[in-house]
Order: structure tokens, then sequence, then C-alpha cells
């Protein structure tokens, strides 16, 4: 077996495949092809910086929205 008899290497996800891989899971709605496509061509540090950033987003959304109802709830 040469080297040249490996299969290669499937292409690398791109940023949005990323970013909607973890969109999915946070709602639990992935699709079993793109789940075997992450696992076989996915950077898996791609994937917790994309989930981390995105968390940090959703607290941030959340804390203002708490923000906004607290103003509105002391001024009345």
């Amino acid at each position: 077996m040469t080297p040249h008899d490996k299969d290669p290497k499937p292409p690398r996800i791109s940023f949005w495949q990323t970013v909607s891989s973890v969109l999915a899971a946070f709602f639990g709605v992935q699709s079993s092809k793109a789940r075997k496509r992450d696992f076989s061509s996915g950077n898996p540090l791609a994937f917790v910086v994309v989930a981390l950033l995105m968390t940090g987003l959703f607290v941030l959304l959340l804390l203002a929205i708490v923000r906004v109802i607290m103003h509105f709830a002391v001024a009345a």
C-alpha cells in the first residue's frame, strides 16, 4: 500500500457551516448528515470556540433584556 492509495481527507467545513452546526446543536435539531460531516471533517477547537462565543452572546442578550424590563418596571 502506497501513501497515494489512502483516501483523501474530506474538505474542511466553513466558518458558517460551523456556526450553523452549533446553532442546530443549541436547539437539538441537527441532521444526521450534518453530524457525520462535522465529526469527519470538522475541527473540534472551532466548535468549542464558536459555542463559547455564542453562549456569551446569549447571556449578554438575556442581561440586556432583563435590564430593559427592570428599567420599565421601576419607572412604572
